[in-house]
């Protein structure tokens, strides 16, 4: 072989070698689908509710001073007549000691004008001095007698007062705050400890101003624990008169039935049925939230083109939802076919294939008989 023939070979090797690999092709992805079909919106409007004690004590001391021991912690259980916490006493305890001593100074005033009004009232039995007189002496017994009543009362005050020296829980229940500290100077009255007390307790939630109107008292609501998969139902038992003034929102109280043992702090879903969009009872479209994606400012489906099965975004406005269940306002008609799971790694345009070669699923009892 000459020379310009191994020149050509080696040539068309190189161009062969730098060629860039055919692009792989997509791969076509299985989905589950639903047909899209009507159903009647029956669920009402949900809000998050929590458990809280219908009576919630502030308790603060009844006189002021330096916050010498506090006793309990946040969670812990008193007893009614449980000892809480203590401000310093010593000025209560002095004004106690000078009290005392008014008490004996007017008892020691009172005894000698006592003694004086018997010896003249002897002394006015002899004639040997005038009405008059004994009259004044039993006026001084009389001013004597009030001075010591007087004294008596105020050291019943100060006694008080060294009692209110000691904070006690006026009710069993649990501690739900701690709203001062040791060494702290508190003046009369300043909450100390929030106490929850033992008793009835209610789901306490919010209600945005455009929907309180269609709240009544005494209406029968669902109740749902986070934590327990059993429903209950409870009764609205309290509207709040005006608005929170940061939320703009009505605080709304549902009693708790009795037999429903709730810890506080539990989370609840309150459902109000015949609340919400007007839809109540009218044919809607409903899709599983595993179905909608966000694009842009909004929602949106992917539909399937059965003929060449392949997929394409769909916006759609969603109306509110309904348990697990997206309510859709507009952008789907019935008889559209919806990928349900696995939004989010599919393109526009991307073939797909039905998951385990199963036909399309119903949204919609009625659609689903329809598809069988």
């Amino acid at each position: 072989m000459n020379k310009l023939s191994l020149f050509f070979c080696a040539l068309a090797l190189g161009v062969s070698g730098c060629s860039r690999p055919p692009a792989a092709q997509e791969p076509v992805r299985a989905v589950k689908v639903l047909r899209v079909g009507s159903d009647t919106l029956t669920s009402g409007v949900e809000f998050s509710g929590e458990v809280r004690a219908r009576v919630e004590s502030r308790l603060g001391f009844r006189l002021g001073g330096k916050l010498t021991q506090r006793l309990v912690e946040v969670g812990q259980r008193v007893r009614a007549g449980q000892l809480l916490a203590q401000i310093d006493p010593s000025d209560v305890k002095l004004a106690v000691d000078a009290a005392k001593a008014q008490v004996e100074a007017a008892r020691t005033q009172r005894d000698l004008a006592a003694a004086d009004f018997k010896r003249y009232q002897a002394l006015n039995e002899q004639n040997f001095i005038s009405g008059a007189e004994l009259e004044r002496r039993d006026s001084t017994f009389k001013a004597a007698q009030a001075q010591l009543d007087q004294a008596q009362a105020q050291l019943s005050v100060q006694t008080n007062q060294a009692a209110y020296a000691s904070l006690k829980a006026d009710v069993s229940g649990v501690v739900t705050a701690v709203e001062a500290e040791v060494g702290q100077v508190l003046a009369a009255g300043t909450p100390v400890l929030r106490i929850a007390a033992d008793g009835p307790r209610d789901v306490v939630f919010a209600v945005p101003e455009d929907k309180v109107a269609r709240l009544r008292m005494g209406q029968a609501v669902t109740l749902q624990p986070w934590a327990q998969a059993r429903e209950t139902s409870g009764r609205v038992r309290e509207l709040g008169a005006s608005a929170d003034p940061v939320t703009r929102t009505f605080q709304v109280k549902v009693e708790l039935p009795v037999a429903q043992v709730l810890p506080l702090g539990t989370t609840v879903s309150v459902r109000v049925p015949g609340m919400g969009t007007g839809l109540e009872g009218k044919p809607v479209i409903k899709l599983p939230t595993t179905a909608l994606r966000q694009e842009g400012q909004g929602s949106a489906v992917w539909l399937v083109d059965e003929v060449s099965m392949t997929v394409k975004s769909q916006p759609v406005q969603v109306a509110t939802a309904d348990g697990n269940e997206a309510v859709i306002a507009s952008g789907l008609t019935p008889g559209m076919v919806v990928v349900s799971a696995g939004v989010h790694v599919l393109s526009p345009g991307q073939k797909v294939t039905l998951f385990a070669s199963s036909a399309a699923t119903s949204a919609a009892p009625a659609a689903a008989a329809a598809t069988k």
